[in-house]
């Protein structure tokens, strides 16, 4: 299938999802019946999006692996072969997520294949590939990202007045190399005694007087929809990031982070490898969670945007599976050419857009909806009013 079609992609209920924000983003009926968290659009293979085909929907996975190098380019089809090298998504999230982490490319790669090789080793990993995310935030967004000053981290801890968190302290007291060990002591902190460590630091919380005031609130927010959790406090070593619509946060491998509310758009390479270390029903496994975590100082998570032609901003990261454009369309322009080649997904967010190749028939991405530009589609060009994004594999 040569050309830019309409894409379908699909919602996945998790239950800390939105019943109201992807709704009211295509225009259906909102609430929902039930939770609606994201909305995938690529080809990742447990949820691949869809394309009208003559007898009907046609899985764009297929479609890619039928004709890797007219759907994905020569390049980069050799570079990754016949698969959609990155996943886009629209993450509606009304409850905080999981804290969690991604291992590198050369970890993942190994720690799958020994997973395969020997099926007594605990089932961490669903792929051999990394997943380095980005997150744009598409209204108020609220987010945990990265660990910050050790002393900051101790200074809150301390005001909790908790004796027997006084380990945990002295491990941040001593900076940096303290923070592998304070993670530790908190993870793997005995099951039978987390229910009243975490009423002890609730009552901490709410007597006393906190450097971060903050910290406390969010200390009291997350121990309502996690009773017990130590990932309770593990947050509270977190930077807590709120974002202006616009604004993004950008998530490398071994970056410990978790979502705490908001709407925005996602782009990741293509894979589900995720350690989480708390904050979650599902399995921890904390030694292989330290394993891959980054233990250093993220001074500043937020991510510059950089304009690369007059309405099109970028955020540049270091990583070859994708790259992620915002188009602000007034009506006034003629037909934006897209400043990207090779497999393209284009996403309406607000107004009503068009996508076309030259030549072909426009294609209509209201928002929540999306298109697909195979490589063979050549240069393509959005026109109308409003704003959409669009995920690429860097050339």
């Amino acid at each position: 299938m040569s050309g830019v079609h309409p894409l379908t992609g699909v919602v996945r209920p998790y239950a800390w999802g939105s019943r109201t924000a992807l709704a009211e983003l295509q225009g259906r009926p909102a609430p929902s019946a039930g939770p609606e968290a994201e909305l995938w659009l690529g080809a990742h293979p447990d949820d691949p999006s869809t394309l009208a085909g003559h007898d009907g929907p046609i899985s764009l996975a297929e479609v890619i692996a039928d004709d890797p190098k007219g759907q994905l380019g020569i390049p980069v089809a050799e570079e990754f072969g016949p698969r959609l090298p990155y996943l886009m998504k629209v993450l509606a999230a009304a409850a905080p997520l999981s804290l969690q982490a991604h291992p590198d490319a050369e970890y993942a790669r190994r720690a799958f294949a020994a997973q395969e090789a020997d099926p007594a080793l605990p089932r961490n990993y669903t792929d051999a590939f990394h997943k380095p995310e980005m997150l744009v935030a598409l209204t108020p967004f609220a987010a945990l990202c990265g660990f910050r000053a050790p002393e900051v981290s101790a200074a809150v801890l301390e005001a909790l007045a908790v004796p027997s968190l006084e380990p945990v302290t002295a491990a941040l007291r001593a900076g940096v190399s303290g923070l592998r060990e304070a993670v530790r002591l908190l993870l793997n902190w005995p099951a039978e005694d987390r229910p009243a460590l975490i009423a002890a630091v609730l009552a901490g919380a709410r007597a006393n007087q906190s450097p971060d005031p903050a910290s406390f609130a969010l200390a009291i927010d997350l121990a309502g929809y996690y009773p017990g959790d130590p990932g309770v406090l593990v947050a509270l070593l977190l930077n807590e990031v709120h974002l202006a619509p616009g604004e993004a946060i950008w998530m490398p491998a071994g970056n410990l982070h978790a979502y705490l509310n908001g709407t925005g758009v996602e782009i990741m390479a293509a894979s589900d490898n995720v350690l989480r270390g708390g904050l979650t029903p599902k399995r921890v496994d904390v030694d292989e969670l330290l394993k891959v975590l980054r233990f250093e100082v993220l001074h500043d998570p937020v991510l510059p945007a950089t304009e690369v032609a007059p309405g099109i901003v970028t955020w540049r990261v270091p990583v070859r599976e994708f790259a992620l454009y915002k188009v602000e369309l007034d009506g006034t322009r003629p037909p934006t050419p897209v400043p990207a080649e090779g497999p393209r997904i284009v996403l309406g967010t607000r107004g009503d857009v068009y996508v076309a190749e030259d030549h072909g028939t426009p294609v209509e991405v209201r928002p929540g909806r999306a298109a697909f530009a195979a490589a063979e589609a050549g240069p393509i060009t959005v026109a109308g009013v409003g704003e959409t994004f669009i995920a690429a594999v860097p050339s």
